[in-house]
C-alpha cells in the first residue's frame, strides 16, 4: 500500500482558528499560563497546548542516504550514489531478522520531549500527534496486511498503565485501513528497561522476551510492527525473529524517532539548541 505525502495537518502544527476563539485562549492563558514541554516558553497566544511555534519548527522529518536495512543515516551523501541499496556494517556483519525497517525523525529536542512526556508523564493528549507525525511522513513503499505494536510486559503495563506503541498503531491503522493485532504477540519476561544498556547488555536482556500465542494471525502475512523509538534495533529485531519463526511471509519495522550521531544532526538544529542552554 501506497501512503499519500499529503497527508492530514498534525496537530502539532494546528489550523488557523477564529479570531475569538484566539482572544478567548489568550484570556484563558492568562488566568492558567501554559508553557511549551520542551524549550518552556510560555504559550500565551499559540494555539498548541504543547509546543510552542519555534519548537514545532524544529521537528524534521530524517532525510538523505541511510542503509538500505535499518534506515541508519550515513554521514557522507556519497554513500549510496553508486549503490542505492548499500547497507550500514553493523547489518552486513549481524543482518538483522527483519526484512526492512524505517525511521521517520530523529529522536532530539522537542520530538524527544514530547515522547517522553506521553511515555513517563502521562500527557496523554499527545497521542495523537505523536501518531499524525508518523503518518505525515511516511514511506512511500509501505505494504502490510497486519500491524502489530510491540508489546509490553504485563507488569510493566500495569505501571504505565497504557502502551505508547499500540496508541500510536491504533492511529496509524485508522490511515492505511489495516488491523491491528494486539494480543497475539506477547512479551514474555519482564526484562530490565533497555534505556541504560548497553547494546550486548540489551542482547541478553531481550532473547527469548517475546512469544506468540497464536500462529495463524501472522502465517503467510505481511507483518508491520509498529514502536516509538528505535535506539539499537534490538527490541524489533527479537520481535522479527518470533513473527517470522510464526510463519510470517515478511515483517517489517516503523518507529516515530531513532537515537542519531550528533554530526548528523543539521546544524541549525543545533545551534536553536544551544540557543536555548544559553
Amino acid at each position: 500500500m501506497t501512503a499519500d505525502s499529503c497527508s492530514p495537518n498534525v496537530s502539532l502544527m494546528p489550523p488557523r482558528v477564529p479570531i475569538w476563539l484566539a482572544w478567548c485562549r489568550l484570556a484563558l492563558r492568562a488566568v492558567l499560563p501554559v508553557d511549551c514541554l520542551s524549550c518552556a516558553q510560555p504559550l500565551y497566544s499559540d494555539p498548541n497546548a504543547y509546543l510552542c511555534h519555534a519548537c514545532r519548527e524544529l521537528i524534521i522529518p530524517l532525510s538523505g542516504p541511510r542503509c538500505a536495512l535499518c534506515d541508519q543515516p550515513f554521514v557522507s551523501r556519497a554513500a549510496d550514489s553508486w549503490t542505492p541499496s548499500h547497507r550500514c556494517q553493523r547489518c552486513l556483519e549481524q543482518p538483522p531478522a527483519y526484512d526492512r525497517a524505517w525511521t521517520l525523525y530523529p529522536y532530539i529536542p522537542p520530538l524527544q520531549h514530547a515522547i517522553c512526556a506521553l511515555k513517563y508523564r502521562n500527557v496523554f493528549g499527545l497521542a495523537a500527534p505523536l501518531a499524525e507525525l508518523m503518518i505525515r511522513a511516511l514511506p512511500e513503499r509501505l505494504d502490510t496486511d497486519l500491524i502489530v505494536p510491540v508489546p509490553l510486559h504485563p507488569s510493566r503495563l500495569r505501571t504505565r498503565e497504557f502502551n505508547q506503541s499500540l496508541v500510536i498503531a491504533d492511529r496509524l491503522s485508522r490511515y492505511l485501513m489495516r488491523p491491528v493485532s494486539t494480543t497475539d504477540l506477547v512479551r514474555a519476561v519482564a526484562t530490565e528497561p533497555q534505556t541504560s544498556l548497553t547494546r550486548s547488555e540489551r542482547l541478553r536482556n531481550l532473547r527469548r522476551a517475546f512469544r506468540v500465542r497464536d500462529t495463524e494471525p501472522f502465517a503467510g502475512r505481511r507483518i508491520l510492527l509498529i514502536d516509538d523509538v528505535f535506539t539499537t534495533g534490538t527490541t524489533l529485531n527479537e520481535c522479527a525473529k518470533v513473527l517470522h519463526a510464526a510463519g510470517a511471509a515478511s515483517v517489517t519495522a516503523l518507529t516515530l524517532a531513532r537515537t542519531i550521531d550528533s554530526n548528523l544532526i543539521p546544524d541549525r538544529i543545533l545551534a536553536a539548541q544551544h540557543a536555548w542552554s544559553l
